[in-house]
């Protein structure tokens, strides 16, 4: 016998805000898992991208101090080598910029009889981050020239000084030549860093430095401009190659370079180059070298045009290097016709450590030696 009413009662009871409330309550415990789930993969992925918190030189975490330092304005120090002529002495004052994965001890080894015979004073120091100087993680291309000026005067080096800078230290030249210039008596870029975003460059020259280098190069330099904040994760994950040239590849080394790595697996000090973690060295070098920068050294206007100065740069590079394509200083040489083009047909990128090759560059510098 049916009830009256007993259909609609039904809905009516299955309509209700205490149903609907029952319903909503149901949904959401079966939603609450996987939103947990979501939440702590979030988390995990968040703790792998979060490179390591930044060591202090002498601090409780950080190694100890064995080199001297200079204190900059905002608090950081750098460590440096003083090697040649006493400054007091010195008719030339040159400031050497290292490269990447290295530090003041890789200085170039210009020979003792070439210091003294030009009077030759020679500082080379720890860029922020590596060995014994302060990390900078507000680092930028400007900053570092900044840093440079900063160090000669607390070294008291006078109103002008040479540099050189190679590899990484030699892309910082350019920042060196926007920032400083009326620092400089004069520079010479060895096998210089080049980022493929600078604009001025031609996309096919480009593609074919881009297509020098190995795909997991290619790679590195792409997340390192791209997304900067994957950078630590990228370099210390095992799931793709990383970048050769921070893991020491020997796939990277041209048939000249292979005997002067050497000279870098014999290094007795090699392990104080990363004591203060590899991302406020080796990864923001990356991030700021292949950065987005404001401004492009290939279309810069000569520094030293009207100063009646006789400044000269100098640009060297090896057309074996596969570390850094030579396609990119080859072009540069050609836009900034204020730059002495030196191209090395059968060198790669450690041109600079052959024996003799120091003196030959610093000559070159100084007294315009071919």
């Amino acid at each position: 016998m049916a009830v009256p009413g007993g259909a609609s009662s039904a809905a009516a009871a299955k309509g209700s805000p205490a149903a609907a409330a029952a319903a909503r309550s149901g949904a959401l415990r079966r939603r609450l898992p996987l939103a947990l789930l979501v939440v702590f993969l979030a988390a995990l992925v968040y703790s792998q991208i979060q490179p390591p918190p930044s060591k202090v030189p002498g601090g409780p975490r950080g190694p100890p101090v064995t080199a001297p330092r200079t204190r900059l304005r905002d608090g950081r120090h750098l460590a440096y080598l003083e090697s040649g002529v006493p400054k007091e002495e010195a008719k030339y004052k040159i400031i050497f910029v290292h490269g990447f994965d290295c530090c003041r001890l890789d200085v170039l080894n210009v020979s003792q009889g070439l210091l003294e015979e030009l009077g030759i004073y020679l500082l080379s120091f720890d860029r922020p981050g590596y060995a014994e100087s302060d990390a900078h993680p507000a680092r930028t291309e400007k900053s570092i020239a900044l840093d440079i000026e900063e160090l000669a005067d607390n070294l008291q080096l006078g109103p002008k000084f040479h540099l050189i800078g190679f590899s990484m230290g030699g892309e910082i030249m350019w920042s060196c030549l926007k920032y400083i210039p009326h620092r400089l008596a004069g520079v010479a870029i060895l096998a210089p860093v080049g980022n493929y975003w600078w604009s001025g460059f031609p996309p096919e020259v480009v593609e074919e430095a881009w297509h020098v280098q190995f795909p997991q190069d290619q790679r590195a330099v792409w997340v390192s401009h791209h997304l900067p904040w994957l950078t630590h994760w990228w370099n210390t994950q095992s799931l793709f190659p990383g970048s050769s040239v921070k893991s020491k590849n020997p796939i990277i080394l041209s048939k000249e370079d292979t005997p002067l790595s050497q000279k870098f697996i014999d290094r007795t000090y090699k392990d104080q180059v990363r004591r203060l973690g590899e991302h406020d060295s080796l990864h923001r070098d990356m991030m700021v070298g292949f950065g987005k920068w404001s401004w492009s050294p290939v279309e810069m206007e000569n520094p030293f045009a009207g100063a009646g100065e006789d400044v000269k740069v100098h640009l060297w590079h090896g057309v074996e290097d596969l570390y850094v394509p030579v396609q990119l200083s080859r072009y540069i040489s050609k836009r900034l016709p204020w730059v002495i083009y030196h191209e090395l047909p059968t060198a790669g990128h450690l041109f600079p450590v052959a024996d003799g090759m120091p003196d030959v560059i610093v000559r070159s510098l100084l007294l315009g030696d071919e």
